[in-house]
C-alpha cells in the first residue's frame, strides 16, 4: 500500500501544478483572445446593426455596456 501523503505536501503540489498550468495556458489564450478579435471585427465589418448575438456580446465586454444600449457609434469606436 502507498504511504500517505499530507495535506500540506498536496496543496504544495497543487499549488505548483497549477503555477505550471497557468503559464501554459496564458500564451494559448492570448493567442486565441487575438484570433478571437480579429475574427468578431471582420464579422463587423461584413454585417450590419444589429449583429448576431456572439458579437454582441462580444462588444458589450469591449465598451463595458450591456448589448442593448449599445449604438452603431459605439461599435465604430471599437473596430476603429
Amino acid at each position: 500500500m502507498a504511504e500517505r501523503m499530507s495535506t500540506a505536501r498536496r496543496m504544495d503540489r497543487a499549488r505548483a501544478n497549477g503555477r505550471v498550468t497557468r503559464a501554459e495556458n496564458s500564451v494559448v489564450k492570448r493567442k486565441e483572445r487575438a484570433s478571437r478579435d480579429k475574427r468578431m471585427a471582420e464579422l463587423i465589418r461584413k454585417g450590419t446593426f444589429p449583429y448576431i448575438p456572439a458579437v454582441m456580446s462580444w462588444l458589450s465586454v469591449k465598451l463595458g455596456k450591456p448589448s442593448t444600449q449599445i449604438k452603431p457609434e459605439d461599435v465604430q469606436k471599437v473596430i476603429g
